[in-house]
């Protein structure tokens, strides 16, 4: 429901005057998995700050991405829409100019929007400025479109509104920390939208390194060990996790430092923040990079609320996905979540139930490594893939086959793929079918999905 925009109470620590709609903060990171965090039951203490805000808030115990690349998890973070009804199925795909964005939702109710660090949706051609037409309509920009090309981790070159350039020193996550806390602490008469993206903890693409501050991979040298990494043995796991870790450690001493500015402020409990990431990251454990699969590695992410709406709310278990962060932001603010978007917003869960009853499972679809769609139910992951279809040009397909399916419960490492076994034939089908509803849900063609050629128990 829209709450009333006069003005309340003023802000004792800032002067400026209090609207009925908070402040609000996105706090984006790249390709962090959900098992770095304490609250996930990582043994390093590796994010003390984004526990406290888990304990005092609301834990999104099983987030996911709806697709496990940068370009179009952001796209559906910035629309509460599935990659393919963007059309930011792949990455170097741009967000088409018009797209609505939470930056112009925002801005309707008036707020002062404001967008710091990667953005990704520009197209490949944009490295570093991005055109206006291309910023998803927010009004303060510092930005660039490939932070991981404009940038090292001790050098970083963001973009102005203007397209010129603005260098830092020092390490890059505090270089994004120290941009957006000169911004939240202007003085400003209205509300504020922040979407503060990261680079880390996702590789440097420039020599496949994790980067992380000086002293902190050595922190880490004999590191904790996901159970999937040490099962599947491979990727690079041993070489790099140190420096993963050390720069999931920083990224949270970033997160104190906003969220001391907040109480210093006295609005920390006044602004919703959302902490989260755009995707996993496998190690080269189940392909030749990093991300691009169904499994949950790659697509299951920490993800933490905090702020009116969410005081004391504790662990969520439900199934949730990033089209469904959108309208939860929206809707925490006060304002009406656009019939546009795909995701429903998570407050009616914890307001004592969702009307329809909440699904009991989310969508997947990957791209680039191959045209798949996949479920993530409680108990069962089932993928499928396209035979011959084009993972970058071909953003869907009328055909899809088995490809995967792990029993969660006891296997949740996934190492065991059940998918021709014929005692599980009855489940397949179900499904399958389950599947195809979603696939046809999320705006695509409804498609046919059957077994793989020579498939065991067929």
């Amino acid at each position: 429901m829209r709450r009333d925009d006069s003005v309340t109470n003023p802000d004792a620590s800032s002067g400026r005057p209090r609207t009925g709609h908070p402040d609000v903060l996105v706090f984006l990171t790249d390709q962090q998995r959900w098992d770095t965090t304490g609250t996930h039951g990582n043994p390093h203490g590796l994010t003390p700050v984004l526990d406290r805000l888990a304990a005092r808030g609301l834990d999104v115990d099983r987030s996911f991405t709806c697709q496990p690349v940068c370009a179009p998890s952001r796209a559906a973070l910035q629309t509460g829409r599935y990659p393919t009804d963007t059309g930011v199925f792949r990455n170097a795909l741009p967000l088409p100019p018009g797209t609505r964005t939470l930056a112009h939702h925002f801005g309707a109710a008036g707020y002062e929007t404001g967008y710091i660090g990667k953005w990704h949706l520009a197209g490949d051609e944009h490295t570093g400025p991005v055109p206006e037409e291309l910023r998803g309509g927010y009004d303060h920009w510092l930005a660039a479109n490939l932070l991981e090309f404009t940038s090292d981790a001790y050098q970083t070159t963001l973009y102005d509104r203007d397209g010129a350039p603005h260098t830092y020193d020092g390490y890059r996550a505090d270089a994004l920390g120290e941009a957006a806390l000169e911004w939240i602490r202007r003085e400003r008469e209205r509300p504020f939208f922040l979407f503060l993206s990261f680079l880390e903890p996702h590789h440097q693409n420039s020599r496949d390194d994790y980067p992380a501050p000086h002293g902190y991979r050595e922190r880490y040298a004999d590191p904790w060990t996901p159970s999937d990494l040490t099962a599947l043995g491979g990727g690079n796991a041993p070489e790099h996790l140190a420096g993963y870790y050390g720069m999931v450690r920083r990224l949270d001493e970033v997160l104190g430092r906003i969220v001391d500015a907040l109480d210093e402020r006295g609005t920390l409990d006044e602004t919703v923040i959302l902490f989260t990431s755009d995707h996993g990251c496998h190690f080269k454990t189940r392909n030749d990079e990093y991300k691009r699969s169904v499994h949950d590695a790659s697509v299951r992410v920490p993800t933490v609320l905090h702020g009116p709406g969410f005081h004391g709310a504790g662990r969520l278990p439900e199934l949730v996905s990033h089209v469904d962060l959108p309208p939860t932001l929206l809707d925490a603010a006060g304002l009406p979540v656009p019939a546009r978007m795909q995701g429903r917003s998570l407050l009616p869960l914890l307001r004592g139930g969702a009307e329809p009853p909440w699904p009991e499972e989310v969508l997947i679809q990957v791209s680039e490594s191959e045209v798949g769609r996949a479920l993530r139910t409680g108990r069962w992951k089932y993928g499928a893939v396209a035979p011959g279809a084009d993972p970058w040009h071909d953003a869907s397909a009328g055909h899809y086959t088995d490809a995967y399916l792990y029993d969660l419960h006891a296997d949740p490492d996934e190492l065991t793929n059940l998918v021709g076994e014929p005692a599980l034939a009855d489940v397949l089908d179900g499904l399958r079918a389950r599947l195809a509803d979603r696939i046809a849900a999320s705006g695509e063609p409804r498609p046919l999905i059957g077994p793989a050629a020579g498939q065991r128990g067929h």
